[in-house]
């Protein structure tokens, strides 16, 4: 995952990484093209947040292909795609919205998605949506993000959860089987333990304790086993509960009494990539992008990890990213943009998942870092396309991909980097104190968070 000195981060991992591929769900080109353009009759423009930057050349190079191929097929219609990064800079991103200088198509996180639509400031694209083909194959809980009761407002680009990352080569070396990750924390204690005593230096299982990256895996944990940080309502804390209890407990004892966490504690996001890339370091929660980044940033390799789904859990912590429509956009505007959010990103073999091309283009494909549809044959096909075109062993995230057929997905809370300074304290406490009270850390926290919800209320 990316660092997390903000809470949108979380997100825009995956999103930043790879800014620039996508498109529709079983319609070929010649279909689409039949299906008649935006606006038949005369041209129009729109404008795309979020094209790839210069400084990423492959990307940039496909997004222009995909433009060039697009408007072959849609002659009238013209993308100008606005060359970013970041994306999103948030000290700007509101002021943007709120002065209505935003693209036609503009580029959000989902953890910005309700406010936007609260504030009025995304159109209601539903009147326009029966040209959009994929839609019916989008998961539910993906295409939920972006509705206000029966009206949606934008559609998604990018979607993940978070499970458990492994270092399949220290399984190996402590006697367990790579091709059977652990499912249930029970498990997870007991090969954390294992891959512990291989050694000085080794730890078999690592976690976040500061700069928020420890309410965000709190966070996790705690919607993995059923719990939640606030209640429906967002108006009061929910995390003083037994599953609460459970993730600080678990942590204790490992920690303590396993000593299978190792002794350095107070982690931040780049300390755990550096402990998976060293090799020393045998789980730890996260996404399939945490590979990408241990691979390309901190000199581990693909072939020595594996990620499967979070233990015991039916709902996982989401992230991911969409587009929305500028409320001052045409309808001409709103159909074509939605032509080519289709062609660009929800069309297996084309766009963001034309893995064919990435290939060529020497960039990794294999990993399951996008799930927009689930077990339908637009996500049956995505699969089977990347493991045509792997470049790296799509074998090894299969668990994940089976646990998440059944997960369901849910996102941040409100407030929630505020929130996850306040249960750094708990997670920092557990993991550096063997007489830290985890009823009072809990109770402790709800109070604060009561108080931070209050506010904002």
């Amino acid at each position: 995952m990316k660092p997390r000195n903000l809470a949108i981060l979380l997100s825009a991992g995956i999103a930043l990484a790879a800014a620039g591929c996508g498109s529709d769900a079983g319609t070929t080109p010649d279909a689409k093209s039949s299906q008649g353009s935006a606006a038949a009759n005369a041209p129009v423009t729109i404008t795309v947040g979020c094209k790839p930057p210069k400084n990423n050349p492959k990307e940039a190079a496909q997004w222009d292909a995909d433009v060039a191929a697009f408007q072959k097929l849609h002659p009238n219609i013209t993308v100008e795609g606005k060359d970013a990064f970041p994306c999103i800079v948030p000290e700007t991103f509101q002021a943007k919205l709120a002065g209505g200088e935003m693209e036609d198509l503009f580029y959000v996180y989902y953890t910005d998605v309700q406010k936007i639509i609260a504030a009025g400031q995304a159109a209601d694209i539903t009147p326009y949506l029966d040209s959009v083909p994929a839609l019916k194959n989008i998961r539910p809980d993906v295409i939920s993000v972006f509705k206000s009761g029966e009206k949606i407002f934008g559609l998604p680009r990018v979607n993940y959860s978070t499970g458990l990352v492994y270092n399949r080569k220290l399984f190996t070396q402590a006697g367990l089987d790579p091709d059977q990750p652990p499912k249930t924390w029970t498990d997870v204690q007991a090969a954390a333990k294992k891959i512990a005593a291989l050694g000085p230096g080794y730890v078999g299982y690592g976690e976040y304790s500061a700069g928020n990256t420890g309410g965000w895996h709190f966070t996790s944990s705690i919607y993995g086993r059923g719990g939640d940080v606030v209640t429906p309502d967002g108006k009061k804390a929910a995390f003083n509960s037994l599953q609460g209890k459970a993730v600080l407990e678990n942590l204790k004892q490992m920690r303590w009494t396993d000593d299978s966490m190792g002794t350095k504690q107070l982690l931040r996001w780049e300390d755990l990539m550096r402990m998976m890339g060293s090799g020393k370091l045998g789980m730890m929660i996260g996404a399939p992008d945490v590979v990408k980044e241990v691979n390309n940033t901190f000199k581990g390799k693909f072939d020595d990890y594996g990620v499967a789904g979070m233990p015991e859990a039916t709902t996982s912590l989401s992230g991911g990213d969409g587009y929305m429509f500028n409320p001052k956009a045409t309808p001409d505007q709103i159909k074509a943009g939605l032509q080519w959010l289709e062609y660009k990103f929800l069309t297996p073999g084309q766009g963001q998942f034309n893995f064919e091309r990435a290939k060529a283009d020497g960039l990794p494909v294999g990993l399951p870092d996008i799930d927009l549809f689930g077990d339908t044959e637009p996500g049956k096909k995505i699969l089977e396309l990347r493991k045509q075109f792997a470049t790296i062993p799509v074998e090894h995230f299969q668990p994940y991909i089976d646990a998440n057929s059944a997960v369901q997905f849910k996102l941040e809370p409100p407030k929630a980097q505020e929130i996850y300074a306040v249960l750094d304290t708990a997670m920092s406490a557990v993991l550096t104190r063997q007489d830290a009270n985890v009823d009072q850390l809990l109770s402790d926290a709800e109070k604060k968070v009561n108080n931070i919800l209050a506010k904002s209320s």
